[in-house]
């Protein structure tokens, strides 16, 4: 799961494991493999390093 921020403000967790595609159109759009879109206020680049970040500690074992 990783923390953003949505668009107008307040944040969330999402399932990484769910993102389909990421995009900037300008703002980031994050399309689920369920297909649910949200849009928030990170980059593409930091939704890829969050999701890179997840899964490093998962695979190191860290909670």
């Amino acid at each position: 799961m990783i923390l953003l921020t949505k668009l107008r403000g307040g944040t969330f967790v999402i399932n990484c494991d769910l993102i389909e595609t990421v995009s900037e159109k300008p703002d980031t759009t994050i399309l689920l493999t369920n297909g649910d879109i949200y849009i928030v206020q990170e980059t593409m680049q930091e939704v890829i390093d969050k999701a890179i970040d997840y899964r490093q500690k998962i695979a190191g074992g860290i909670s």
